[in-house]
């Protein structure tokens, strides 16, 4: 030590210092790609485990599992019990619209709506004098974040009731908001704010959008919390897909970040979908979320097949396996013409003119024989594609393969 410190104190007096990388130790291990770094190091966590005895009581041993899919965020793929939106939903009425109000003899609720507001202003009119078309009724709807507090905004969505042409221009009047359990949560007061728009005139009439319903962006203001079971000592993470695979691997990730942040494993699977997690002492659940929501987790998918018949769209799984098969698929044309043949009668006969139908019928069937088979997405898509179908043929072939046992995935038709 003495020696490296009259070295350095030489070389910095001379003027040049010159440091030299660290050789790498002895144990240090090269590896050709971080998946084989990473599974050494899932070996070496469940190595350790077991030399620590763990019973798998609140984590226990790392399971040896392989290789997923992608690798996302835990915030990506799970959410947390209980921390969730709240739909609300109200009545009210829009006024000062230009004459693209409700015709209030076709709503009569509008009508009934503008007496009873009026009345609350402490005006009567009398029945049947307000023919006004600058009202509309509507339906306001929004969704109250969690954790929103008393004074906290939050946007509203407001859509035509009646026969309304337009509500641009609107100003919606105070909208009480109600949850399911019928309690008001928040009111909602604003000017509209409309994408779509309508110009008519006397021949032609032009609609874009659609102008009956609109926005406005931090229009209700939040009268009442909603109490939650968030902070307690036992938080619950709910997949957004449920998978065993996935649920094990969170749950391993998890505990050996605790493991090294707090001692002690917090985590334990209860099915496909949650994991349990305690809480550690003198940590806040908050604290405690946004450090394990940050975790890469290597998530894992069911093979699936999903085809739409109505637009012809075909996704496949990159888990989704096909059985070697030959496969033909052909198109048969029919084309019918008809050519009539006008007879006319002899001469100074009493023939009438007459048609004699001349029908020509052609069938044609074009056919492709192609063998089909493939352990991984790309060779599947490069074997539909040699067959040269369309994407309905795709999905016929693939209900196909699916019904011979060839198809070793889930088929699901939308």
């Amino acid at each position: 030590m003495m020696r490296f410190a009259l070295a350095l104190l030489v070389g910095i007096l001379a003027g040049t210092v010159v440091v030299k990388a660290a050789e790498p130790s002895a144990n240090a291990k090269l590896y050709g790609t971080p998946g084989e770094a990473k599974a050494a190091w899932r070996k070496a966590e469940a190595q350790a485990a077991l030399q620590r005895g763990d019973d798998g009581h609140w984590g226990g041993a790392a399971s040896p599992l392989g290789e997923g899919g992608a690798i996302a965020r835990l915030k990506d793929i799970a959410n947390i019990q209980g921390v969730r939106e709240n739909q609300l939903v109200g009545y009210g009425l829009v006024i000062g619209l230009n004459g693209t109000g409700d015709s209030l003899r076709s709503a009569p609720f509008t009508e009934q709506s503008l007496r009873a507001m009026l009345d609350n202003l402490g005006i009567s009119p009398p029945p049947g004098s307000s023919r006004v078309k600058n009202v509309a009724a509507v339906i306001v709807t929004a969704n109250l974040p969690p954790f929103a507090g008393r004074g906290s905004r939050i946007d509203i969505t407001v859509s035509s009731l009646g026969d309304a042409t337009s509500l641009a221009g609107g100003t919606l009047v105070m909208t009480p908001l109600a949850a399911a359990d019928g309690q008001t949560y928040a009111v909602a007061q604003g000017n509209m704010v409309v994408s779509g728009f309508v110009a008519s005139g006397q021949a032609e009439t032009l609609t874009q959008g659609v102008p009956t319903s609109g926005r406005i962006p931090n229009g209700a203001l939040v009268e009442k919390e909603v109490t939650g079971n968030f902070g307690q000592d036992e938080l619950v993470v709910e997949l957004r897909e449920a998978d065993f695979t996935t649920a094990i691997r969170i749950t391993d990730t998890i505990n050996a970040f605790a493991k090294r942040r707090y001692n002690q494993p917090v985590a334990k699977e209860r099915d496909s979908k949650s994991i349990r997690l305690r809480r550690p002492k003198n940590t806040s659940a908050t604290r405690f979320l946004a450090e394990i929501e940050g975790l890469p987790v290597v998530t894992d998918e069911v093979a699936r097949v999903v085809v739409d018949e109505r637009t012809g769209t075909v996704v496949i799984g990159e888990k989704v396996r096909i059985s070697r098969v030959a496969i033909s698929h052909g198109s048969l044309s029919v084309r019918v013409t008809e050519t009539p043949t006008i007879v006319q009668p002899e001469p100074f006969s009493d023939g009438v003119t007459a048609v004699e139908p001349n029908t020509t019928i052609d069938a044609t069937q074009a056919s492709k024989l192609g063998i089909l088979g493939g352990t991984d997405l790309e060779s599947l898509v490069k074997g539909l594609n040699q067959i040269g179908v369309k994407p309905q043929g795709i999905i016929a072939i693939l209900q196909g393969i699916k019904t011979a046992g060839a198809l070793h995935a889930e088929l699901v038709v939308q």
